[in-house]
Order: structure tokens, then sequence, then C-alpha cells
């Protein structure tokens, strides 16, 4: 299969929120996703403040681009749970370095979509928004492996301070 390539460019950044990528405890955090004003106005979010959540669409900017594995690896390095393929898991070790997120939308103020619990940190590239519609969730039964409902428990758990 021929490889297609095309320009992804940037439409927003993450402003402040956290400094540091890291595994757990995004709830609660809170950033601003900054919608690039050179190339847009605030028409671009007329409309987006009916909606409770936003889907995102980022790159993970700050991983080691020798740190891809392609194949399969233990979720976290954790010898509990078992090999899986690149393509089940939904981390930063990626291909093409994408991630997704589904957050809180709190606040339009023109450019600037105030966030909570987006995990990605200040200064990630944000490459589309779009507002999550309910119809677009699952359809029919859910499931999942074991591994990911034990290693996810903490992820939009609250730090204890």
């Amino acid at each position: 299969m021929a490889a297609d390539k095309f320009t992804v460019e940037p439409v927003a950044h993450v402003v402040g929120g956290r400094s540091e990528p890291t595994d757990d405890y995004w709830g609660g955090s809170q950033a601003i996703i900054r919608i690039d004003g050179e190339r847009f106005t605030p028409e671009a979010t007329k409309g987006l403040e009916e909606f409770s959540h936003l889907e995102v669409i980022f790159r993970f900017h700050l991983t080691d681009p020798t740190d891809l594995n392609l194949g399969a690896r233990r979720p976290r390095d954790n010898p509990q749970w078992p090999e899986v393929g690149i393509f089940g898991h939904r981390n930063m070790r990626r291909i093409n370095w994408l991630g997704v997120s589904r957050c809180r939308l709190t606040k339009v103020d023109g450019l600037d979509l105030y966030v909570e619990e987006l995990d990605a940190v200040d200064g990630t590239p944000i490459l589309d928004i779009k507002p999550w519609f309910s119809e677009f969730g699952p359809r029919g039964e859910v499931r999942q492996a074991e591994w990911t409902t034990q290693m996810l428990r903490p992820y939009f758990a609250k730090r204890a301070e």
C-alpha cells in the first residue's frame, strides 16, 4: 500500500493546564484551547457554547521520536497485563503521534475555549476541534479488555492534595 502523505497544521494550542504529560490524575485539570487568531475569527466558535463536550485531536509533541513501538508490548510495562499491539493501545508511541481526547467545555470566550479534563499539556498543538454529539457515541454493547479498566481507574481521578 502506497503511503499518502499530507500536511496538517495546528488550528490551536493548549494554554495552561499541566506542563508534564503523565499517565494519571487528569480529573479536574483545566486549560484553554486558544484558536489561531491569524486564521480564524470568533465566528469560528459561533454556536459552540451549546455543547458540553468537545472531541479534540492533537499531536503528542513532547514524545521522543525514537520511542516508537509498532509491535506489541505490555501497557505501562506492567508484567501483570498482556502484550498488546500498537492498535490495542491509546498511548503516545504512535507512528503519527496523534492523540484524541474528549473534554468538558466550560466556557467560550472568542477564540479561547475553556476546558476541563483535556489530557494534553501546555503548548500541545491542536489539529482539530469537534463538538461531541451523543449520537456519535458507541452503538450497541461496549466491551473492552479487563486490563484497561484496571489501568485507567486513576486516569480521570483528581490528584490528592
